[in-house]
């Protein structure tokens, strides 16, 4: 189904006049339950679009009082009643009628959902509410906050902490994170914050680069390759048997078992052991002697 597919002369564009818009939509009739289930068995049938336009145009004013519950989040309320009427479309094409539900009742589980997403999308440029308890939590803090009269940005004392934590089934860490987020709302990094210059200065000027340079790379590269021949050339000094134990047991992805090696070898284990540790105390000798 088309996003617009049965909502022509309607405008969801975040800059439709929000008054005009509204008083439109009063404009469309409430629909009763069997005048609901008729229309929707119809238009499972038909797909006819018109028949899908009434339905949407009927609950055009659900969007809008579930849209009214998520004010506090500063983001256009035109562009989150557009999302409403999106999850709409998506209730329209999904809903079974034979299955005794009012399509209103279907439909505001899409509308909050859509709306949702919207939210989470748009406030925060990292990824936060991945969890079912922590999207209740991020949906439900300042619900929480505003009626325990917290309006300010203060910290949570413990009490209040302990008190949202466990009525939301999260930790009190969860939620000194989350109120963290919401106090402050993700910046741009090229947000202006110096013109008095010969060109503005961002955010993003005073980050520094935490990876190393060219110069930093190349001395890494040398030492590591100045390393390795130190090794080898310390190695002379193990017989073959002590070469073959220390590689199988320091230089290989998976280590040989002590007791895998004193069974080759006819050995005890801690035989193998005092083996490995004088060889590494050679190689250590050889190479302080080198350098």
């Amino acid at each position: 189904m088309d996003n617009n597919s049965g909502l022509k002369g309607i405008d969801f564009s975040p800059e439709i006049n929000m008054a005009r818009y509204l008083q439109k939509i009063r404009t469309y009739p409430l629909l009763s339950q069997d005048e609901e289930y008729n229309l929707a068995v119809k238009y499972k049938q038909t797909k006819d679009q018109e028949l899908a336009k009434i339905l949407v145009n009927s609950h055009l004013r659900l969007v809008v009082k579930v849209v009214s519950k998520y004010r506090g989040y500063g983001l256009s309320l035109a562009e989150m009643i557009s999302e409403g009427n999106m999850g709409l479309l998506y209730a329209i094409e999904k809903f079974e009628p034979e299955k005794g539900f009012r399509f209103s009742t279907y439909a505001l589980w899409w509308i909050k959902a859509s709306i949702q997403k919207y939210i989470l999308n748009s406030w925060s440029l990292v990824k936060i509410g991945t969890t079912a308890a922590q999207k209740k939590l991020f949906f439900n803090l300042k619900k929480i906050k505003n009626k325990l009269n917290l309006n300010d940005d203060r910290d949570l004392t413990s009490d209040v902490l302990n008190k949202i934590a466990k009525s939301l089934d999260v930790s009190v860490q969860e939620v000194k994170d989350m109120n963290t987020r919401l106090k402050a709302h993700d910046g741009s990094l090229n947000t202006i914050i110096d013109t008095s210059g010969d060109s503005d200065t961002e955010w993003m000027d005073f980050i520094a680069d935490s990876k190393p340079n060219q110069e930093d790379v190349l001395a890494y590269n040398e030492t590591l390759k100045y390393r390795k021949k130190l090794f080898s050339q310390a190695l002379v000094v193990l017989n073959k048997r002590e070469k073959d134990i220390l590689y199988k047991r320091r230089l290989t992805e998976k280590a040989i078992t002590l007791d895998d090696l004193s069974k080759f070898y006819g050995i005890s284990k801690e035989r193998v052991r005092q083996i490995e540790l004088n060889s590494i105390k050679k190689i250590k000798k050889a190479v302080e002697t080198t350098i």
